[in-house]
Protein backbone atom coordinates (compact mmCIF):
# COMPACT_ATOMS: atom_id res chain seq x y z
CA UNK A 1 0.00 0.00 0.00
CA UNK A 2 1.45 3.32 -1.45
CA UNK A 3 2.32 6.55 1.27
CA UNK A 4 -0.84 9.37 0.36
CA UNK A 5 -0.12 12.73 0.68
CA UNK A 6 -2.86 15.41 0.61
CA UNK A 7 -2.43 18.96 -0.70
CA UNK A 8 -5.03 21.45 -0.75
CA UNK A 9 -4.30 21.84 -4.38
CA UNK A 10 -3.14 18.86 -5.56
CA UNK A 11 -5.42 16.51 -3.62
CA UNK A 12 -4.62 12.99 -1.92
CA UNK A 13 -1.65 11.48 -4.27
CA UNK A 14 0.87 9.06 -4.09
CA UNK A 15 4.19 9.78 -3.61
CA UNK A 16 5.84 8.70 -5.97
CA UNK A 17 2.91 11.10 -8.44
CA UNK A 18 3.35 13.84 -6.14
CA UNK A 19 6.83 14.15 -6.34
CA UNK A 20 6.69 14.09 -10.36
CA UNK A 21 3.80 16.36 -10.01
CA UNK A 22 5.95 18.98 -8.14
CA UNK A 23 9.81 18.41 -9.77
CA UNK A 24 11.32 20.65 -11.47
CA UNK A 25 8.66 23.52 -11.96
CA UNK A 26 10.64 26.37 -11.57
CA UNK A 27 12.67 27.57 -14.68
CA UNK A 28 15.77 29.46 -13.37
CA UNK A 29 17.57 26.57 -12.60
CA UNK A 30 17.22 24.92 -16.50
CA UNK A 31 18.24 28.36 -17.67
CA UNK A 32 21.61 28.33 -15.59
CA UNK A 33 22.20 24.99 -16.21
CA UNK A 34 21.61 25.70 -19.94
CA UNK A 35 23.81 28.54 -20.34
CA UNK A 36 26.90 26.62 -18.44
CA UNK A 37 26.61 23.97 -20.89
CA UNK A 38 26.65 26.11 -23.83
CA UNK A 39 29.73 28.20 -22.74
CA UNK A 40 31.43 25.40 -21.94
CA UNK A 41 30.84 23.96 -25.43
CA UNK A 42 31.56 26.72 -26.88
CA UNK A 43 34.81 27.06 -25.14
CA UNK A 44 36.07 23.53 -25.88
CA UNK A 45 35.02 24.48 -29.58
CA UNK A 46 38.53 26.67 -29.64
CA UNK A 47 41.00 23.93 -28.27
CA UNK A 48 41.18 21.92 -31.10
CA UNK A 49 42.80 25.12 -32.89
CA UNK A 50 46.18 24.20 -32.36
CA UNK A 51 49.06 25.93 -32.53
CA UNK A 52 51.83 24.80 -35.39
CA UNK A 53 54.79 22.85 -33.53
CA UNK A 54 57.63 25.94 -33.50
CA UNK A 55 59.84 23.21 -34.87
CA UNK A 56 58.08 22.75 -38.11
CA UNK A 57 58.58 26.32 -38.47
CA UNK A 58 61.70 28.45 -40.02
CA UNK A 59 59.89 30.87 -41.78
CA UNK A 60 57.44 33.14 -42.30
CA UNK A 61 56.71 30.86 -45.57
CA UNK A 62 56.55 27.91 -43.22
CA UNK A 63 53.93 29.53 -40.88
CA UNK A 64 51.97 30.56 -43.31
CA UNK A 65 51.86 27.14 -44.74
CA UNK A 66 51.41 25.67 -41.48
CA UNK A 67 48.17 28.02 -40.50
CA UNK A 68 46.66 26.66 -43.93
CA UNK A 69 46.63 23.66 -42.72
CA UNK A 70 44.09 24.77 -39.81
CA UNK A 71 41.67 25.23 -42.31
CA UNK A 72 39.47 22.96 -42.23
CA UNK A 73 39.78 23.06 -38.18
CA UNK A 74 39.09 26.84 -38.26
CA UNK A 75 36.15 26.65 -40.40
CA UNK A 76 34.28 23.79 -38.43
CA UNK A 77 34.63 25.77 -35.33
CA UNK A 78 33.10 28.84 -36.90
CA UNK A 79 30.25 26.33 -37.83
CA UNK A 80 29.71 24.98 -34.52
CA UNK A 81 29.83 28.13 -32.88
CA UNK A 82 27.02 29.09 -34.99
CA UNK A 83 24.86 26.48 -34.82
CA UNK A 84 25.22 26.03 -31.05
CA UNK A 85 24.71 29.90 -30.42
CA UNK A 86 21.70 29.35 -33.23
CA UNK A 87 20.20 26.25 -30.77
CA UNK A 88 20.78 28.59 -27.63
CA UNK A 89 18.62 31.26 -28.76
CA UNK A 90 16.11 28.89 -30.08
CA UNK A 91 15.95 27.55 -26.71
CA UNK A 92 15.80 30.64 -24.28
CA UNK A 93 13.51 31.92 -26.88
CA UNK A 94 11.15 28.84 -25.99
CA UNK A 95 11.76 29.17 -21.83
CA UNK A 96 11.29 32.97 -22.20
CA UNK A 97 7.20 31.94 -23.32
CA UNK A 98 6.72 29.09 -21.13
CA UNK A 99 5.25 29.78 -17.78
CA UNK A 100 6.24 26.56 -15.51
CA UNK A 101 7.95 23.32 -16.17
CA UNK A 102 7.59 19.82 -15.11
CA UNK A 103 9.98 16.61 -14.98
CA UNK A 104 8.83 15.37 -18.48
CA UNK A 105 9.75 19.52 -19.45
CA UNK A 106 13.00 19.16 -17.74
CA UNK A 107 14.19 16.05 -19.08
CA UNK A 108 13.35 17.14 -22.36
CA UNK A 109 15.67 19.66 -22.41
CA UNK A 110 18.23 18.07 -20.73
CA UNK A 111 18.41 15.10 -23.69
CA UNK A 112 18.60 18.23 -25.47
CA UNK A 113 21.41 19.28 -23.57
CA UNK A 114 23.09 16.16 -23.83
CA UNK A 115 23.27 16.77 -27.79
CA UNK A 116 25.27 20.32 -27.22
CA UNK A 117 28.11 18.43 -24.99
CA UNK A 118 28.32 16.12 -28.37
CA UNK A 119 28.93 18.86 -30.72
CA UNK A 120 32.83 19.22 -30.10
CA UNK A 121 33.10 15.70 -30.75
CA UNK A 122 31.51 15.78 -34.46
CA UNK A 123 33.13 18.69 -34.78
CA UNK A 124 36.34 17.58 -34.50
CA UNK A 125 35.46 14.68 -36.21
CA UNK A 126 34.55 16.67 -39.60
CA UNK A 127 37.37 18.72 -39.16
CA UNK A 128 39.71 15.71 -39.30
CA UNK A 129 37.65 14.08 -41.67
CA UNK A 130 35.72 16.58 -44.00
CA UNK A 131 35.93 15.05 -46.92
CA UNK A 132 34.18 11.42 -45.80
CA UNK A 133 30.33 11.07 -45.87
CA UNK A 134 29.94 9.20 -42.78
CA UNK A 135 31.61 12.31 -40.80
CA UNK A 136 29.20 14.64 -42.37
CA UNK A 137 26.33 12.68 -41.60
CA UNK A 138 27.24 12.17 -38.00
CA UNK A 139 27.51 16.28 -37.96
CA UNK A 140 24.66 16.54 -39.50
CA UNK A 141 23.00 14.34 -36.93
CA UNK A 142 24.37 16.22 -34.03
CA UNK A 143 22.45 19.48 -35.91
CA UNK A 144 18.84 17.76 -36.16
CA UNK A 145 18.97 15.89 -32.78
CA UNK A 146 18.65 19.61 -30.74
CA UNK A 147 16.16 20.41 -33.61
CA UNK A 148 13.86 17.52 -32.78
CA UNK A 149 14.07 18.23 -28.99
CA UNK A 150 13.26 21.90 -29.29
CA UNK A 151 10.16 21.01 -31.50
CA UNK A 152 9.54 18.26 -29.28
CA UNK A 153 9.67 20.52 -26.49
CA UNK A 154 7.53 23.31 -27.90
CA UNK A 155 4.71 20.54 -28.72
CA UNK A 156 4.89 19.60 -25.32
CA UNK A 157 4.09 23.09 -23.32
CA UNK A 158 1.70 23.64 -26.14
CA UNK A 159 -0.18 20.60 -25.66
CA UNK A 160 -0.31 20.55 -21.95
CA UNK A 161 -1.20 24.42 -21.85
CA UNK A 162 2.30 25.81 -20.60
CA UNK A 163 2.48 28.68 -22.59
CA UNK A 164 2.31 31.88 -20.94
CA UNK A 165 -1.70 33.10 -21.51
CA UNK A 166 0.09 36.25 -23.26
CA UNK A 167 1.85 34.94 -26.12
CA UNK A 168 0.03 36.13 -29.34
CA UNK A 169 -0.86 33.02 -31.58
CA UNK A 170 1.76 33.92 -34.34
CA UNK A 171 4.25 34.06 -31.65
CA UNK A 172 3.49 30.06 -30.78
CA UNK A 173 2.86 29.47 -34.60
CA UNK A 174 6.67 31.27 -35.30
CA UNK A 175 8.59 28.83 -33.20
CA UNK A 176 7.39 25.93 -34.16
CA UNK A 177 7.89 27.02 -37.98
CA UNK A 178 11.31 27.74 -37.31
CA UNK A 179 12.40 24.79 -35.91
CA UNK A 180 10.75 22.77 -39.03
CA UNK A 181 11.94 25.07 -41.74
CA UNK A 182 16.12 25.65 -40.37
CA UNK A 183 15.93 21.38 -40.05
CA UNK A 184 14.50 20.90 -43.68
CA UNK A 185 17.23 23.07 -44.62
CA UNK A 186 19.96 21.20 -43.04
CA UNK A 187 18.33 18.10 -44.38
CA UNK A 188 18.80 19.51 -47.83
CA UNK A 189 22.31 20.44 -46.76
CA UNK A 190 22.84 17.19 -45.92
CA UNK A 191 21.38 15.33 -49.07
CA UNK A 192 24.48 17.21 -50.95
CA UNK A 193 27.17 14.91 -49.44
CA UNK A 194 25.91 12.84 -52.51
CA UNK A 195 27.72 15.85 -54.88
CA UNK A 196 30.50 16.23 -52.22
CA UNK A 197 30.98 16.77 -48.88
CA UNK A 198 32.00 20.40 -49.71
CA UNK A 199 29.02 21.20 -51.31
CA UNK A 200 27.08 20.20 -47.97
CA UNK A 201 29.73 22.00 -45.43
CA UNK A 202 28.60 25.47 -47.41
CA UNK A 203 24.87 24.99 -48.06
CA UNK A 204 25.32 24.43 -43.76
CA UNK A 205 27.40 27.65 -43.40
CA UNK A 206 24.97 29.75 -45.87
CA UNK A 207 21.83 28.82 -43.88
CA UNK A 208 23.89 29.28 -40.30
CA UNK A 209 24.43 32.43 -41.77
CA UNK A 210 21.30 33.35 -42.70
CA UNK A 211 19.65 32.37 -39.30
CA UNK A 212 22.94 34.47 -37.68
CA UNK A 213 23.38 37.46 -39.19
CA UNK A 214 21.46 38.10 -42.44
CA UNK A 215 19.80 41.31 -42.56
CA UNK A 216 16.18 41.58 -41.91
CA UNK A 217 14.32 43.71 -44.42
CA UNK A 218 11.80 46.67 -42.87
CA UNK A 219 7.99 46.23 -42.86
CA UNK A 220 6.48 48.98 -45.13
CA UNK A 221 4.24 50.92 -43.53
CA UNK A 222 0.37 50.55 -44.31
CA UNK A 223 0.63 54.31 -45.64
CA UNK A 224 3.57 52.92 -48.24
Amino acid sequence: MGIAYSSPTLGPLPMPTLYNRIANRNLDRLNALSDGIFAFAMTLLVLDLRLPLAAAVHSEHDLWRTLGTLGPSLLMYVMSFLTLGIFWNGQQTQLNYIERGDRDLAWIHLAFLFTVTTMPFSTRLMAEFIHFRLALLLYWLNILAPGLLLYTSWKYVTRHAMIRENTPAEVRAAICRRVVIAQSLYAASAALCVAGTLWSVAFIFAVQLNYAIAPRLPRRSSEA
